[in-house]
């Protein structure tokens, strides 16, 4: 047995059915769609077909509701609100894009580098909100894998299942120490660090790997203190406790009077890594954001940004 066909209603029909009922007339209502009268009576009579009722009759000229499309009219009053509301909340996305974006970074980024890209992206776009977790890498990325983070920042680490990394900055390690130490305040070599007063970068830590790695070619008896945060080796540093090898981020948020930076010679550059979930295609919030990131990177001293994948 056959069955009648599901009634169909397309958007332009529902464009078309409130502005008869709003004009009475199928020449005014083609007039406010921007068509042609016979395109908008071809329009209704295709609505008419998929609902299978007529909507309007023509009385003494003009066109008036039968029962039908008075009982359809609240429904498209509040289907062609929704409609507004939709493209309103579309044209809003695109001239300024809102929500909220939950990041991540290693504590140290939290300094400097993390705060001056949020600023320049509410500068941008002032209705973001952010909230920040500072953590080490293999927390961060817990927390991606488990969607409690969009997006993290971190110093180069092993990219694990699930992880997509996106090269954002480019830095280098600097010295940092006290104002009056012995020496000037050019570069230093590796086999000249302060050996005794060292103070060091946990093997563990990204970054203290880089160290490490190249101290045990240059300087292998070198290094007497180690922390496994950039920003405490800065305090050890200013409260007198040796020399800190850390990230040029760290140390130009961190340095005060009676501190100095110094670069190390060879150079021990890093790159600053975006962390995002591999399964999800960033979204305009997130790419947005991540413009902020790399401005914030060509901004910091001793540092470069690197531009986005084409």
């Amino acid at each position: 047995m056959d069955h009648p066909a599901p009634a169909i209603m397309q958007l332009r029909h529902v464009e078309l059915i409130q502005a008869i009922l709003a004009t009475g007339s199928l020449t005014q209502a083609a007039a406010r769609l921007h068509i042609t009268q016979p395109a908008a009576s071809k329009l209704l009579a295709h609505a008419e077909t998929q609902l299978g009722f007529k909507l309007f009759e023509r009385i003494r000229g003009r066109l008036r509701a039968t029962r039908e499309a008075d009982i359809l009219a609240p429904e498209l009053d509040r289907l062609a609100r929704n409609l507004e509301g939709v493209q309103r909340l579309a044209r809003n996305l695109r001239r300024h894009p809102s929500g909220h974006v939950r990041v991540g970074c290693a504590p140290s980024l939290g300094l400097g580098l993390l705060p001056q890209a949020i600023r320049l992206n509410r500068e941008r776009h002032p209705d973001i909100t952010f909230s920040v977790r500072t953590q080490h890498t293999a927390e961060l990325v817990e927390a991606l894998l488990a969607r409690e983070l969009d997006i993290a920042l971190s110093f180069e680490p092993p990219t694990p299942p699930g992880i997509a990394a996106q090269a954002v900055g480019e830095s280098r390690l600097v010295l940092v120490e006290a104002a009056d130490a012995a020496g000037n305040a050019g570069p230093v070599s590796l086999a000249n660090l302060p050996s005794d007063a060292l103070i060091g970068l946990d093997a563990q830590d990204p970054l203290g790997g880089l160290l490490h790695q190249a101290l045990g070619r240059e300087a292998p008896e070198a290094g007497s203190l180690q922390v496994q945060t950039h920003y405490v080796a800065c305090a050890l540093a200013a409260a007198g406790c040796g020399a800190a090898v850390v990230d040029a981020y760290t140390a130009h948020a961190m340095v005060r009077p009676g501190l100095r930076i110094r670069p190390l010679a060879p150079a021990l550059t890093f790159r600053l890594n975006a962390l995002m979930l591999a399964s999800d295609a960033p979204s305009a919030l997130l790419r947005g954001f991540l413009v902020s990131v790399r401005q914030a990177c060509a901004e910091a001293p001793d540092s470069i940004a690197i531009a986005a994948p084409d």
